[in-house]
């Protein structure tokens, strides 16, 4: 577990060779310091409030059963392992590159690159999962019009969003995330209300019979509630945007601090008490991918025009994580531009400070949604969240291993700290590689490492080749 405090190198203990890490940064400057600590945490709560929780929750129901509460349990704890080493090295070294740089800083040039690659990769198609997921809510309305059409359609405006200043992409995003925020605890509310009364009417004997009726907790044994850890952890992906955010933020310590207290705690929370409640109102065996849990909940409690109103909420919130991933997409190009692993014109900034070259071509996710929504609009989500899963996991592994060399070569560090290094680093690196295995073994998630293993030897020879030139 971390404690917090104000991160301190009074002998410049970060810098193992001249001017060490600060030359990293100086090539990355040029972004303007512009968002709040409260704009930040909102930004990182954004990220992972999106159809991993809306509409991924139906393929883990269908994978775990009501064992998907273990599922989620466990992603949270491998997400804490993650956010405590991301806070101490972003306190330490507070940049846009951020995990990238830090990989670059303390594994080496190709450890940089590729986790820089790897993840611009995952959280391109992650965008994707978005926009199909959005043809999902709006077949609700209208299910005569192709998926394509809203495909195509929505994500000009966040484009747009992302082309101006920082302190503009803040605001709006911190109201979207308020809004489903605002949401969910409505969802919360309204849900343990209904229950209560049901409960209270059967003197007891409904609230937790979905639970168990059908095959009981576990009805695919241990084995579907492990692989349902793969969703869990999809689910909780863009929380490690924390510390791409920090490098424009206007007090990074205590931004940093701020988010990784409420972040986590907010996400535990949403995700099981909101997963408790599906199951208690909906059996597991009738959840779908037709439309979100959420709104078959409203569905089932009868409210008028409830299930509209879900759905609008899940609408904005797939949004929000789009434009927060478009985001950090355009920050991990700019800091590939910036090391001299993409074209020089990734990294130049408007007058504003955004990098729009880097932000245009990392919306090539959307193409990738608008192909996968036309050559198989029913199973779209899934093949996305597949693919753009080895881009996490990897990834989320390497972050555990910079950290790991982090600590070795810094020892403890006295502003931020995970307590239990190294078992909670080495915890965490063993549970994601476990997951990242995985993978092989479940057919739904096989073309994890069937497109992860060939791009990562691909990387590496286009590296090879970059250094022999």
């Amino acid at each position: 577990m971390p404690t917090a405090g104000a991160y301190t190198d009074p002998n410049h203990t970060m810098a193992p060779d001249g001017q060490g890490f600060a030359q990293i940064t100086e090539r990355e400057r040029g972004l303007k310091p512009r968002l709040r600590s409260g704009q930040l945490s909102m930004i990182a709560i954004g990220g992972a409030i999106g159809t991993g929780l809306f509409l991924g929750s139906a393929f883990a129901l269908g994978l775990a059963g009501p064992a998907v509460l273990v599922s989620y349990l466990i992603g949270a704890l491998i997400a804490l392992l993650l956010m405590g080493c991301l806070a101490e090295m972003s306190l330490a070294h507070p940049t846009s590159g951020s995990f990238g740089a830090y990989a670059e800083f303390y594994l080496g040039p190709l450890a940089g690159y590729l986790v820089r690659y790897a993840y611009w990769t995952c959280i391109v198609l992650a965008v994707g999962t978005e926009v199909t997921a959005i043809a999902v809510y709006m077949r609700f309305w209208f299910p005569a019009v192709p998926g394509w059409v809203w495909v195509i359609l929505f994500p000009g405006l966040l484009v747009a969003v992302n082309t101006l200043n920082v302190g503009v992409f803040g605001f709006i995003e911190y109201w979207f995330s308020a809004v489903k925020v605002g949401a969910i605890l409505a969802f919360i509310a309204l849900g343990s209300f209904v229950l209560w009364q049901r409960s209270h009417a059967a003197g007891g004997a409904t609230l937790l019979h979905n639970f168990t009726a059908y095959g009981g907790f576990f009805p695919h044994g241990m084995w579907g509630a492990w692989v349902a850890v793969i969703v869990a952890v999809f689910s909780y992906l863009s929380i490690e945007m924390i510390a791409v955010a920090a490098g424009e933020a206007q007090d990074p310590a205590r931004a940093v601090r701020r988010a990784f207290r409420s972040t986590l705690l907010r996400l535990v929370l949403f995700y099981l008490a909101s997963l408790a409640l599906i199951l208690a109102v909906v059996p597991w065996v009738r959840a779908g991918t037709e439309a979100s849990p959420f709104v078959r909940v409203m569905q089932e409690l009868s409210i008028p025009a409830a299930a509209g109103i879900c759905n609008f909420v899940i609408l904005i919130a797939a949004l929000s994580a789009m434009n927060s991933q478009l985001y950090i997409a355009t920050r991990m190009m700019f800091s590939l531009s910036r090391a001299g692993h993409a074209p020089a014109r990734f990294g130049s900034l408007s007058s504003g400070g955004v990098p729009v070259q880097a932000l245009l071509l990392s919306s090539l996710g959307v193409a990738a949604a608008t192909a996968a929504c036309v050559l198989s609009p029913r199973s779209a989500y899934l093949v996305m969240v597949s693919v753009s899963s080895f881009g996490a996991l990897f990834t989320w592994f390497m972050i555990f291993v910079t950290h790991y060399r982090f600590r070795r070569r810094h020892g403890s560090p006295p502003g931020f700290r995970m307590r239990g290094f190294p078992l909670t680093t080495l915890t965490g690196a063993a549970l994601v590689a476990a997951v990242l295995a995985t993978t092989a073994l479940t057919p739904q998630f096989r073309l994890t490492l069937v497109f992860g293993a060939p791009f990562i030897v691909l990387l590496c020879i286009v590296y090879r080749l970059r250094l022999r030139h």
